[in-house]
Order: structure tokens, then sequence, then C-alpha cells
């Protein structure tokens, strides 16, 4: 649970500014927005292999890279 106090003489808004900081910190904020609608498994599966198919290729690219540095 993430729990904060406000200091002495501390604006309410300065507090809250803290405490949405903290929920985004802790990745409550990404859950909560991810959770807002179903996701069918077959998407959750389709976004994970983009992701992963997005990752690689930044890896295949950054070894392109290196390999050209070095020539």
């Amino acid at each position: 649970m993430i729990r904060v106090e406000a200091r002495n003489g501390e604006p309410l808004e300065k507090t809250l500014r803290r405490f949405k900081k903290r929920c985004e910190k802790e990745g409550l904020t990404k859950d909560i927005k991810k959770n807002m609608f179903y996701d069918k498994p077959s998407e959750k599966k389709r976004r994970e292999y983009r992701k992963l198919e997005k990752r690689i290729q930044g890896e295949r690219a950054e070894a392109e890279r290196a390999l050209k540095a070095r020539h």
C-alpha cells in the first residue's frame, strides 16, 4: 500500500502530487489502465509477440551498428 503523509504546512496539492508520483513509480497507474478493459488471450499473445519482435529487431540493429563501427 502506498502511503504519503502531509508535512507541516504542506499544501494538499503538493501532497497529492507526491502521492501520484509514488503511484507512477510503483507502476500502479499503468496497471490500472491495463486492466481497464478486457483483453482476449489472443490479443495478449499478439501484443507480447510484437513486443518481442521489436526488441529483437532493435538488438539486431545495434549489433549491425557495432559491426560497422569496428570496420
